[in-house]
């Protein structure tokens, strides 16, 4: 394998002058890491720029600050390592890793002159573009989990890490910045409580300096009411809410991002078939409860070497979630997708934690893919509900 990208990914975070952060995650196929994620970023500590490791292995994050000779040495341990995905950013550009299924690094390299990115050593910045614990947005306190003089609460600690890492999962994509429709147009669909449909109004207006129309769905009337009381309350005048069912939603225009956070069962099915039908280009799904394949695997004949785990109902249930997310990232790959299954929160904070994060690029489906597809139909016995959803615009035979 080619060592190009290595060499310009060491390049790029061995600067410097214009070295600004670099994330690597997820492990190659057939492969395994030692981490969930690792972050490479530049401080100042004592008046010495000192590179910041920070490595992530699901549950605690564990920070070293390392000399320029140390983090050489590190980083070439690291690039060794088979992360899936590699990213650096410096003031110039963005340099973006992903590996396809025989292993072969495809590389993406964005300029960034238009619109440099600034330098910030500060050894306890909050991470960038991402609230920090001491945030004193108006929002936070509008919505109970900050106190009026913009302190977060004691018992919002967690929400706050959880919005952070529903931000990071927004940002590292990089899409936001490459879809140039004004306004941006977002929807969130079972917004429910709304957290984080705030959260992401406030990140892409504020943070990200975008025009923003985003609307939030949910069927409980008295929830959206509420919730544009609050907007309004903000001066918010981007956001709205509409009571109604996913399917039965009407945008005003198709929707450039989509969210699905715990939608439960079939809603996040409804919510991805909204969104491939709008060809959305970016779609983040964190789905909750998983019924409808549990029923079809409860009712067909299970697989013989799988009958040991199946006659365990706590088993059976992980199996049927875990098959239905399966299902649902290879669909969206089949409609065009980028798709990737990702820990949204570890899961001490929740067992439901678990994202679907979708890119939409337009590619047709490798016929490896459809064939893939279709025996793990065939295998299970089952249709998943999104396949019934999305009829025939699934593109099985193209």
């Amino acid at each position: 394998m080619s060592d190009t990208f290595h060499d310009s990914l060491r390049t790029a975070i061995l600067d410097e002058k214009r070295f600004v952060e670099a994330v690597f995650q997820g492990a190659r196929r057939g492969a395994a890491v030692p981490w969930a994620r690792i972050t490479i970023r530049p401080v100042e500590v004592k008046g010495s720029r000192r590179l910041q490791f920070t490595t992530f292995d699901g549950a605690q994050e564990r920070s070293r600050n390392l000399t320029a000779d140390e983090a050489r040495g590190q980083l070439d341990k690291l690039l060794a390592l088979p992360f899936n995905s590699l990213l650096a950013r410096t003031t110039a550009e963005t340099i973006r890793v992903q590996f396809s299924k025989k292993g072969r690094p495809i590389v993406h390299r964005e300029p960034r002159d238009d619109r440099p990115i600034p330098l910030d050593l500060a050894h306890d910045r909050a991470k960038p573009l991402i609230l920090g614990e001491e945030v004193t947005a108006p929002f936070l306190s509008a919505i109970g989990v900050a106190t009026a003089d913009g302190r977060v609460r004691a018992d919002q600690q967690r929400k706050v890490r959880q919005i952070n890492e529903f931000l990071r999962l927004i940002d590292e994509t990089g899409e936001i910045d490459r879809i140039d429709a004004e306004p941006l147009r977002v929807v969130d669909l079972g917004c429910g409580s709304a957290v984080l449909t705030f959260a992401t109004y406030h990140y892409l207006t504020a943070v990200k300096g975008r025009a923003v129309s985003m609307t939030g769905v949910d069927t409980k009337a008295h929830l959206m009411a509420r919730h544009a009381a609050t907007a309004a309350q903000l001066g918010w005048d981007g956001l709205r809410f509409e009571a109604a069912r996913i399917l039965d939603y009407q945008a005003d225009a198709p929707a450039d991002v989509v969210l699905a956070l715990h939608a439960c069962d079939t809603a996040t099915d409804e919510a991805l078939a909204q969104a491939v039908g709008w060809r959305s280009r970016l779609v983040l799904s964190a789905p909750c409860c998983h019924h409808h394949l549990q029923a079809q695997l409860g009712a067909a004949l299970t697989p013989e070497p799988f009958r040991p785990v199946m006659r365990h109902g706590i088993l059976r249930e992980r199996l049927g979630d875990t098959l239905t997310d399966a299902f649902r990232a290879l669909i969206l790959r089949l409609m065009g997708y980028r798709a990737e299954v990702l820990e949204f929160v570890p899961i001490e904070h929740t067992p439901k934690n678990l994202m679907i994060r979708a890119v939409y690029t337009g590619a047709r489906p490798m016929p490896a893919l459809v064939a893939e597809y279709r025996a793990l139909k065939a295998y299970w016995g089952v249709t998943p509900y999104l396949e019934t959803l999305l009829g025939e615009a699934l593109r099985l035979d193209k």
